[in-house]
């Protein structure tokens, strides 16, 4: 499934996978590739707890697979779609917690503070 924002206005990233889209889009539909386990479908609070509205640039990812870009960035086995390539911002505590438990390895997309 191919996922682009709709609109430019309101937009916010996630934190784990950078993903693009609208809060709305965050809330109706979950992350795309996060859903298994950021539970922001239907679930504002949690949008607002895994997404930033404060990112810089925009990659347009169409091929995953083949991209250096993607790779480069970590999200060549993502969904195609609009990703930040910085997200300003980090999970709260206890959702680095719960993904650590899941086994999921988080890495903050943050450049501009040393992980």
């Amino acid at each position: 499934m191919d996922v682009v924002p709709t609109g430019m206005r309101g937009l916010r990233a996630c934190l784990v996978c950078s993903l693009v889209k609208t809060a709305d889009q965050f809330e109706t539909d979950g992350c795309d590739n996060c859903a298994e386990f950021l539970q922001m479908k239907n679930n504002r609070e949690m949008v607002f707890d895994c997404t930033s509205p404060t990112f810089d640039g925009l990659i347009s990812l169409m091929s995953p697979e083949d991209s250096w870009v993607a790779k480069w960035q970590r999200i060549n086995r993502c969904v195609k779609g609009c990703y930040a390539v910085s997200v300003t911002g980090e999970l709260p505590k206890g959702m680095k917690q719960e993904l650590k438990s899941r086994g999921v390895i988080y890495k903050s997309r943050d450049t501009s503070v040393k992980s």
